[in-house]
């Protein structure tokens, strides 16, 4: 079953929430989505078909919504429901925004909308709806977002903090309803400039791991998805699906042809995330695993992936070496010290 885009719709009033559910709550950037990109889509839907309900950012073309629907439908063996917001953005690139899930687990319930932001702060305005867990009857309201990428952090923090506001009239909206945040944010959880959202008590899921596949195998990089979350949600485990090891290819493969990005999940109540290999063997995944770059012995497409410096100065740190620390790293040309610092507030340089 496929629901059409949805203009802003009145939110109704909501029942009160459920103490417990079992569901698996997941938040995937896949990688343009809908343009001819060679994408995987079957392993693609294997990845999603691991979640009872997914936000999907970089959503290029809704008729790729419906595609991955009917895949992960054959992949599961279950009936799927999906919806997506009108196209966002501010030039000729724009993006969907997209929810995906288990008939069997999650209902649509009312209220998807995308937000009214009168200050024109987004690039793509937030997405969000009201959903059930049928199990347990917990409703919960889902948001989406996808914060621009920009130059550099201060490009992507007007965003972020606006998304203070943004969580109060989420509030507002779906009244006494968990609220979940979630999406790829391009900044890890510990910035200051969450200071807002966390005022208001918003709290992340995931704090700490990598969830960007790098370009050289086995590498990962940045802690950018991630999943906000009221205090009421009802959630018992959270994680990183780290997913190259459960598909066919290797990881840069993967990287290609299924997205850049690993889905982040919270559970709520008893669920449990069990995963399957594409070959349908049972996997273990290892979640939140540790990345750091060392300036010392890192391979320059690691060096690159370090925030103002690409592969030119990446060379150039390699020339320079040894660097004592992360501070020195003014010596090289173009970056100065507000450059630097975005460099050490990514919290990828190793100590």
């Amino acid at each position: 079953m496929r629901f059409t885009p949805a203009a802003l719709i009145a939110a109704a009033a909501l029942m009160p929430a459920v103490v417990s559910a079992d569901a698996i709550i997941g938040s995937w950037n896949i990688k343009h989505l809908g343009w001819n990109n060679d994408k995987a889509i079957t392993e693609v839907a294997h990845v999603a078909q691991h979640f009872d309900f997914l936000a999907i950012q970089e959503l290029m073309d809704t008729t790729a919504l419906a595609q991955l629907e009917k895949a992960v439908e054959a992949t599961s063996g279950e009936p799927w429901s999906s919806m997506a917001s009108d196209d966002l953005g501010r030039s000729t690139y724009r993006e969907h925004y997209g929810f995906l899930w288990r008939e069997s687990e999650i209902k649509y319930d009312s209220g998807a909308v995308v937000f009214l932001d009168s200050s024109d702060v987004f690039a793509r305005e937030p997405y969000s709806a009201k959903f059930t867990a049928l199990e347990s009857g917990q409703q919960f309201a889902a948001a989406t977002v996808h914060v621009v990428y920009g130059d550099s952090v201060s490009d992507r923090l007007p965003e972020v903090e606006a998304l203070a506001d943004y969580w109060q009239w989420l509030e507002e909206v779906y009244s006494d309803t968990p609220r979940l945040l979630m999406g790829d944010f391009n900044l890890r959880p510990s910035h200051e400039g969450w200071a807002g959202l966390r005022d208001m008590g918003a709290t992340p899921a995931i704090t700490e791991g990598a969830t960007t596949l790098g370009t050289t195998d086995g590498v990962w990089s940045n802690l950018y998805d991630n999943i906000w979350h009221s205090d009421q949600a009802p959630i018992t485990d959270s994680g990183i699906l780290q997913f190259p090891n459960l598909l066919p290819g290797e990881h840069t493969a993967v990287r290609d042809s299924v997205s850049d990005h690993a889905p982040v999940w919270v559970a709520f109540g008893d669920g449990e995330l069990e995963l399957t290999g594409f070959d349908g063997s049972a996997y273990v995944a290892a979640n939140n695993t540790a990345y750091c770059i060392n300036l010392n012995d890192a391979t320059s497409d690691q060096l690159a992936e370090l925030p103002n410096v690409g592969p030119v100065r990446a060379k150039r740190i390699i020339e320079m070496q040894p660097w004592e620390e992360i501070g020195d790293l003014t010596r090289i040309s173009g970056l100065g010290a507000a450059s630097v610092q975005d460099i050490e507030d990514s919290g990828l340089v190793c100590p």
